[in-house]
């Protein structure tokens, strides 16, 4: 009962446990409840290496949402300073997910629209008139900028850039045309290059 009474005396007086050997009591370090969340928060460096989530593209490195490892060094001294990357908390982790998820079901919305406007321009023929000489030779040409606003002026969202052409049309006659809509969706156009004094086809 008396030894029972010293270790709960000798416990309560060093914050901590405590051990009675030959009637002495040897008192054991305080508990720190927080330390181990310390060394295992995602700021502390593990083997010289921080996991960040970079904010911004950087080359070598990775792309914007991305969970990457990096010494130490380079983070504290360029991507968190700079504004590229941000701490890998659990809860930027969880933002980050969410965040993905939500550019995944946009693709696919993107890539939805894409193909129907696809389909749409595949069912299309354009008609553009210009001089030529008998041989039928255009005076002037048929560029990709021209093939755009054509389908600008039938409510097809093109642009020049999209439109994929080896040079210049030089010559009356039919042509498809091939257009690159973005991700992995293309389409093509039948484009008739007519003289400018016939009339264009119903």
């Amino acid at each position: 009962m008396a030894k029972s009474a010293a270790n709960a005396k000798a416990k309560s007086a060093t914050g901590g446990s405590a051990k009675v050997k030959g009637g002495a009591a040897i008192a054991s370090p305080p508990r720190q409840p927080g330390v181990e969340r310390r060394r295992n928060h995602p700021m502390r460096p593990k083997n010289g290496y921080y996991q960040v989530i970079l904010t911004q593209a950087v080359p070598h490195v990775g792309q914007p949402g991305d969970l990457v490892k990096v010494r130490a060094g380079f983070a504290r001294n360029y991507l968190l300073p700079m504004g590229l990357a941000t701490f890998a908390t659990p809860h930027n982790v969880r933002i980050v997910e969410r965040h993905k998820i939500r550019l995944r079901q946009l693709e696919e919305a993107r890539r939805a629209e894409l193909l129907n406007i696809a389909a749409q321009i595949n069912q299309t023929k354009l008609y553009v008139t210009e001089l030529s000489n008998a041989d039928g030779y255009l005076y002037g040409s048929v560029n990709a900028d021209r093939i755009a606003s054509e389908l600008q002026a039938l409510n097809f969202p093109v642009t020049a850039d999209q439109v994929r052409l080896d040079g210049t049309i030089k010559q009356l006659g039919n042509y498809k045309v091939n257009l690159h809509l973005g991700q992995d969706v293309d389409a093509i156009v039948e484009l008739w290059v007519m003289p400018a004094d016939i009339d264009q086809p119903a």
